[in-house]
């Protein structure tokens, strides 16, 4: 197991090493380059020249990545010109946002998505069954900002049950406290993720259920709620475990685009508002920490899959 661990920690590494090829690449593609995208298009020749020559990019590539590299190591993401303030310290103030978002969409989505994944499997081709695909074809098939506009008209229009907009604050506490205003931003993103983890539940149960040690399990007297719960239901939640590994950057940037949606204070109203300033730091801040949020989605997807299923340490 523990070789296992270090080969994946030293794979994940080199996947991060390409991220940031790729970011620090993007930065000199920036129109004008970094100068320009920072001092704005009125910037002079001389200005241009004194900028480049602080930050060090009239430097060779290879000596600008590695002094890059090293900074981003240290917490360095740049600072923002527009909103005064570094980039790793506006991350910091909003990230916690997002991830209560992320985190409780996500374990909505899988107390709701398991159960109907089971209930699709065992009244295969009945009417429950064609009734849950319909709608998880559906939401699937739906934008996630589409999905929230539709949720606000139905909830805070038609039905005026539910603030339209999340709660303001920069807070997390007082954002916390006001649960109502949640709801919907919640909703939106654990909808999307309902509908693709049911399909792979419904999917892996039918799989399992014509194993062998399931009829093994039947010929010994076992009952179908014991052959689920203890035999099918484990062996199952490996390719959800997989599949929820890889969907977590999906999901965040999810997030980022439902926070735009519901003016929620979190990275994705960050990104919204640096794109529109065209603050390229804090753009490639976020995007340098949505690559990495991929790379330790894939390996604790591996980790899950490891300990769900022993056989795969010995890969």
């Amino acid at each position: 197991m523990t070789r296992f661990i270090l080969r994946r920690l030293l794979q994940s590494l080199v996947v991060v090493l390409l991220v940031t090829v790729i970011v620090f690449i993007l930065l000199h593609l920036l129109p004008g380059g970094p100068a320009r995208a920072q001092l704005g298009p009125k910037a002079t020749a001389m200005a241009i020249a004194n900028f480049n020559h602080q930050q060090g990019y009239d430097r060779p590539l290879l000596v600008q990545y590695w002094r890059w590299l090293t900074e981003l190591a240290t917490g360095n993401l740049g600072f923002s010109v527009s909103l005064n303030q570094s980039v790793l310290s506006l991350i910091g103030e909003r990230l916690p946002k997002t991830l209560v978002l992320t985190v409780l969409s996500t374990l909505f989505a899988l107390v709701v998505a398991i159960p109907l994944g089971v209930v699709q499997a065992v009244r295969r081709n009945r009417a429950a069954d064609y009734m849950i695909t319909f709608w998880a074809f559906v939401f699937y098939a739906t934008p996630p900002f589409f999905l929230g506009v539709v949720l606000i008209v139905v909830f805070s229009v038609y039905l005026p049950i539910l603030p339209a907009e999340a709660p303001q604050s920069s807070s997390l506490r007082v954002i916390l406290s006001q649960p109502a205003g949640l709801i919907l931003p919640v909703l939106t993103l654990a909808l999307l993720t309902i509908a693709q983890f049911s399909r792979y539940m419904r999917s892996s149960v039918i799989e399992n259920l014509a194993e062998d040690y399931v009829r093994t399990a039947r010929s010994k007297g076992a009952g179908e709620s014991v052959v689920l719960v203890r035999h099918v239901l484990r062996n199952s939640l490996i390719p959800i475990a997989t599949l929820l590994g890889l969907s977590l950057p999906a999901i965040f940037s999810g997030a980022l685009i439902t926070e735009a949606v519901f003016n929620f204070p979190g990275m994705g109203q960050l990104f919204w508002t640096a794109a529109q300033t065209q603050d390229y730091p804090i753009m490639l801040g976020i995007t340098v920490l949505v690559g990495l949020a991929t790379v330790i989605g894939s390996l604790l997807a591996d980790l899950a899959y490891a300990v769900l299923d022993p056989r795969v340490r010995f890969a």
